[in-house]
């Protein structure tokens, strides 16, 4: 384990001539919309310029030892933007509308054109919200789960209508490994459940769990419905069909299932 910042190319460097690997899975981003909106320079530096300098020092490693490193780059939906109808495939346009999704967009253009420049091994994923133990609280469920264990009201942006996609964590693991054994090189693949559900059905079903497991649900634990943040997207919602027919990968976990494992580990 080595904590660096990704933008350190010279240490980037050093550890791949260190250990010489076979692959690399880039999940170094800043990533909650909430913050680029406060301060999109953090976003810049991390998803954009750490992308740029990850890919100098790939380039750098293969051209001194003569060794392709496969590049597994993971992206999100939120490049596509906001989608009122219909699924977005990986030929779709990408609209981003915060700016932590330009930026994501940003990188996810720089590797397309390193891949078709430089012939980099590079395939980028891009997946829909994620949930499950260890995340940080100011994610959406956590953050739910949170406030109705220490009787807080349950913030909701608008009116709750907005509407995801929402994979359990180790799914989305599962599909980034085939992707690195199977995937081709200058691919794209969605990563999704092909279910959408609201923000606030999401509320709804945790408050059900918590009662189903007989938690005294305090006066304090009330949804308020509050500001919506500047630039909201309406909808995302993936087209899963490559990657159901190129990989044969579709995701295990229930929503119902995932958050009752999820609300479990932070009860614990």
């Amino acid at each position: 384990f080595f904590k660096i910042d990704i933008n350190n190319r010279n240490k980037i460097i050093h550890i791949l001539n260190k250990y010489k690997p076979d692959g690399i899975f880039n999940l170094a981003a800043e990533s909650h919309v909430d913050r680029s909106i406060d301060k999109p320079e953090n976003f810049i530096k991390s998803n954009f310029l750490g992308v740029y300098n990850l890919l100098e020092a790939i380039l750098f490693y293969e051209k001194k030892n003569k060794k392709k490193i496969k590049l597994i780059h993971i992206s999100t939906d939120e490049v596509y933007g906001d989608l009122l109808k219909g699924r977005s495939n990986e030929n779709y346009p990408y609209k981003p509308s915060s700016p932590y999704s330009a930026t994501k967009a940003s990188a996810d253009h720089l590797i397309k054109a390193y891949t078709k420049t430089y012939k980099i091994s590079a395939i980028i994923s891009n997946c829909c919200n994620n949930y499950g133990p260890n995340q940080f609280p100011e994610k959406l469920i956590p953050k739910l789960i949170f406030n109705i264990l220490n009787n807080r009201n349950l913030p909701i942006y608008g009116k709750g209508k907005n509407s995801r996609e929402w994979i359990y964590v180790k799914d989305h693991c599962e599909a980034l490994l085939l992707i690195y054994l199977k995937g081709r090189f200058g691919e794209s693949y969605n990563i999704g459940t092909g279910q959408n559900f609201k923000n606030i059905d999401i509320a709804n079903r945790l408050l059900r769990i918590a009662k189903k497991k007989s938690i005294k649900i305090g006066k304090k634990v009330k949804i308020k419905y509050v500001k919506d943040r500047p630039g909201h997207d309406f909808r995302y919602a993936l087209n899963r069909n490559k990657i159901l027919k190129k990989l044969r990968w579709k995701a295990k976990t229930s929503l119902g299932f995932g958050l009752l494992k999820t609300f479990d580990w932070y009860k614990n």
